[in-house]
């Protein structure tokens, strides 16, 4: 996907630049210049979602807004939020949403330990949502597992994960359907969270 590249974010911006962002990872020197190629590297290089289809970037604020994604061309979307951080025109990725994918816990920004909880609510193939913890610059999770929602409607669901040891402050938490017939990612939730060491 096209994007341009800079020099990493000097030390002296605002903490909420580093902080508040999913993607793409501060300390790397990738930034995107439009909110459709933060959302479409977002996508495929941390969600996972080979052929992505980006939609139209939908303006919220004169900083923010969302950015409609899809596995497929005629998959479900899911929704990237995005907003330009710092003194720069870069766009970041905040995290984002799926049309069959809710979660309730962990709100966003909190502060996890493991095993985090996790409810919700979602609509998948055999009710299993895949879940993970990641933590930034990592690109595989701290810790991994599933829930069970529904399987033909929307259902809640709640369970916990545990997770390794973080070296990092900051990550998320991540929820997938997988599609059944090739295992691709089909649509995902993401929230940002704290990481604390796992109790014990």
């Amino acid at each position: 996907m096209p994007q341009r590249t800079t020099e990493p974010q000097r030390t002296t911006e605002p903490a909420p630049v580093i902080t508040s962002a999913v993607w793409p990872p501060p300390a790397s020197t990738t930034r995107y210049a439009t909110p459709e190629e933060a959302a479409a590297g977002f996508a495929t290089q941390y969600l996972g979602m080979t052929a992505a289809a980006v939609g139209t970037f939908a303006q919220g604020d004169s900083r923010s807004g969302e950015v409609p994604v899809r596995s497929t061309p005629t998959g479900p979307i899911t929704t990237v939020l995005v907003r330009q951080l710092g003194e720069g025109s870069s766009w970041w990725v905040l995290g984002c949403g799926a049309q069959d994918i809710t979660i309730t816990t962990p709100a966003w920004d909190a502060s996890v330990s493991s095993p985090v909880s996790l409810t919700g609510s979602s609509l998948a193939f055999e009710g299993t949502i895949q879940t993970q913890v990641r933590q930034d610059g990592m690109s595989k999770p701290l810790g991994m597992g599933f829930v069970t929602g529904g399987s033909t409607e929307r259902a809640p669901f709640s369970g916990t994960l545990d997770f390794a040891k973080p070296t990092a402050s900051r990550g998320a938490v991540v929820l997938q359907a997988i599609s059944a017939k090739d295992g691709s990612v089909l649509e995902a939730s993401v929230v940002r969270v704290r990481l604390a060491a796992p109790m014990g």
